[in-house]
């Protein structure tokens, strides 16, 4: 086996977030050129290893990838590189968790609850509840004015609530924290300064488990950041892009 270095734009593989729906033109634009893919998650799955088949059966293709998942889609996507996948070339992650990250027992206890809402109550109740945990006092100041009716929303376009409701139990049952140490390219963990949902110690967990991790806290932002500040999030994901290596290895028979 000879190895030779190639030299290759990789492509940007965006995971969506709980909703399920694909990263829209508006967060992707600030990327510009760069390859990109993005996809819709699947309808009433539960359980996040096989969102990450799902994910690794759509990126079959690519040989030079980075993955790039917010929040829901960070656990999907750190599911997908403690496989070591090849082609993986650098992971983001974004108000994401290896582990649910509410300790709370009452309150994992009512989430179960709210998940099996259907039909008014899912969309009355769930839906509003949800978005109020996803709000913050910044997502009016970005760069696209963000509100808890345009969370509400997008669930509402976007996700069933059977799907709602399996998703919350993929969350409730995700474990990765022993797994963390298998993950062996360069890794930026994205955090929002403020963070209701996900709380500051989920980060903490991935940092001092992943070998090369590091941090970034954008201030002024919340848990919809990708949505609400589309260009500051951009901007840090393509400064970590722009400090890695710019040829990789490749293997030649």
């Amino acid at each position: 086996m000879n190895t030779n270095e190639t030299e290759s734009s990789p492509t940007l593989v965006f995971i969506p977030c709980f909703s399920g729906a694909p990263w829209s033109a508006e967060q992707l634009a600030p990327y510009g050129e760069a390859p990109k893919r993005t996809l819709r998650l699947p309808e009433g799955v539960d359980d996040i290893e096989r969102y990450a088949d799902h994910v690794e059966t759509a990126i079959a293709d690519l040989d030079d990838y980075v993955l790039v998942g917010d929040s829901f889609g960070a656990n999907i996507a750190l599911a997908l590189a403690t496989r070591r996948p090849r082609g993986l070339r650098a992971l983001v992650l974004s108000g994401g968790f290896a582990a649910n990250p509410v300790d709370s027992k009452p309150w994992k206890a009512l989430m179960r609850v709210v998940g099996k809402a259907r039909g008014p109550l899912y969309r009355q109740l769930t839906l509003r509840a949800h978005a109020h945990r996803l709000a913050s006092p910044f997502d009016d100041n970005g760069q696209v004015p963000w509100s808890e009716a345009r969370s509400r929303d997008l669930f509402l376009a976007n996700t069933p609530a059977t799907s709602f409701d399996a998703r919350l139990r993929a969350v409730l049952t995700a474990d990765y924290v022993d797994a963390l140490g298998r993950v062996r390219v360069p890794t930026l963990l994205l955090t929002p300064s403020h963070d209701v949902l996900i709380g500051e110690n989920a980060s903490k967990v991935m940092l001092a488990g992943i070998p090369d991790a590091r941090e970034v806290v954008l201030p002024n932002t919340g848990h919809m950041f990708r949505f609400s500040h589309p260009a500051t999030y951009a901007s840090a994901v393509k400064d970590f892009l722009d400090a890695l290596p710019t040829t990789r290895q490749g293997a030649d028979a």
